[in-house]
């Protein structure tokens, strides 16, 4: 059985991911909150699909978040996540090194708010 994920938060669809069917953000289900134990909360998760996330991101679990398919920054610089934009990508420090990030979860944003 192939395991399909979503473009957008990179969890396997039917299986973590809550984003609508469009990919228009999250359908906020009602979730107990997981407690990350690797990665500290100001880590940058770098997805696949060039999105960062942070420790805690509501349609991620930290099992998920491995190399060579994901990438992150621990102890970023600071102001890194506000700058992160496509002229000025985040690039993976550990994990898959290659990974970088141009666009914020919205869901961490909103969180961060």
């Amino acid at each position: 059985m192939k395991e399909d994920r979503c473009d957008r938060c990179e969890c396997i669809i039917g299986l973590g991911c809550a984003c609508t069917p469009n990919g228009g953000g999250s359908e906020k289900l009602p979730q107990t909150p997981q407690e990350w134990r690797y990665f500290p909360a100001d880590t940058i998760l770098i997805s696949p699909t060039r999105y960062a996330h942070l420790p805690g991101c509501t349609h991620l679990t930290e099992e998920l978040v491995t190399a060579p398919r994901w990438g992150w920054i621990p102890g970023p610089p600071h102001g890194l996540w506000d700058r992160l934009s496509s002229s000025h990508p985040a690039t993976a420090t550990e994990g898959n090194t290659k990974r970088q990030a141009t666009r914020r979860c919205e869901e961490c944003q909103s969180a961060l708010s």
